[in-house]
């Protein structure tokens, strides 16, 4: 179940509750009149089965509750109900299944930002990565898959495609177009240290570890691998359970790769060089392709879902129009 915190305009508050009340997967319904200051209004408590839940804050977005009010999601661990138990039944698929897409952009939205923490991670990530390719060390190569925060940003811009935001689109891309940069300068400046110290050989090549040889050769592995996670992660992403994302970061090497890069530079050796590129070429298309394509299967879904619900009875209790949304009447 998802609890749902709703303030609304007093003027507004029977449609949204007539729209509530009416619906078969929402539960524990409960007004408080008058207690919302800013701005003035009503609070709306209610749980909804989380398969509608995303149905059911568009209507309520439809009302006009998101403008002048407000709608706040809350995930439900557990709860001991029998209304609930029945408001699940009434809402077809699973829970495990649906996805909430505020959630979801909620969460791209946090991961996307270009901060100093982004940039951070990125930086360490890399440093840890070039660490491992000078001792030829698949431990230290997964701890820096995993310190690496560029799946947020790459997630954030599969989203942004299928919903088709712009600004989500730009963001996602100036974390990734700042982000990999600045961590492949760490990498090359670090390597340059290193050789100038002597804690590196002046003639190493991370050619010679044949432990972490995959990530400047990418074969047709690489790609299928990269879509694989792609697909999970966009899946732990969209799911109420996102305890496969670690394990996603696990498996592509786009943190590794992008280190090798500034460790083959600063060593000039353009065919390791070359060959990082093309991994993190490969990688990056592999999890984009991947993470659309899921998205956009998941949305096909949601949407007929929703053109379902549209001839709903409790849509035209609050007054909402029931026609499909392609022959809806232009106002």
């Amino acid at each position: 179940m998802v609890h749902l915190r709703i303030v609304v305009p007093a003027a507004d508050a029977e449609r949204a509750l007539d729209l509530l009340e009416a619906t078969a997967s929402v539960s524990s319904l409960a007004r408080i009149e008058g207690a919302a200051r800013k701005p003035a209004g009503d609070v709306i408590l209610c749980d909804v089965a989380r398969e509608d839940a995303s149905v059911v804050i568009a209507d309520l977005r439809e009302l006009g509750v998101g403008e002048r009010g407000s709608i706040s999601i809350e995930e439900v661990e557990s709860q001991v109900s029998a209304a609930a138990e029945r408001a699940e039944r009434a809402a077809t698929g699973r829970p495990g299944d649906a996805v909430v897409w505020e959630e979801v952009e909620a969460r791209t939205s946090e991961s996307i930002e270009l901060g100093g923490n982004f940039l951070a991670f990125m930086t360490l990530a890399c440093l840890i990565a070039s660490v491992g390719l000078y001792l030829g060390s698949p431990i230290l190569i997964v701890g820096a898959m995993v310190v690496g925060p560029e799946f947020g940003p790459i997630a954030g811009f599969c989203v942004a495609l299928v919903e088709r935001r712009r600004d989500v689109a730009a963001r996602s891309l100036a974390a990734l177009a700042v982000g990999f940069p600045v961590g492949i300068a760490a990498a090359y400046l670090f390597t340059q240290l290193c050789q100038a110290t002597g804690m590196l050989a002046a003639d190493f090549t991370s050619a010679e570890h044949p432990l972490t040889e995959f990530i400047s050769h990418p074969d047709g592995f690489s790609f299928v691998v990269a879509v694989f996670a792609g697909t999970a992660g966009v899946l732990s992403l969209t799911s109420a359970k996102s305890g496969a994302l670690v394990g996603v970061l696990i498996s592509v090497t786009t943190i590794p790769a992008a280190a090798d890069i500034g460790v083959s530079a600063a060593a000039t050796d353009w065919s390791e060089w070359r060959g990082a590129m093309a991994q993190l070429s490969v990688n990056l298309a592999a999890i984009v392709l991947a993470g659309v394509g899921t998205l956009a299967l998941q949305r096909r879904v949601f949407d007929k879902r929703r053109e379902r619900h549209r001839r709903d009875g409790s849509r035209a209790v609050a007054g909402l129009s029931t026609e499909p949304a392609g022959r809806r009447p232009r106002p």
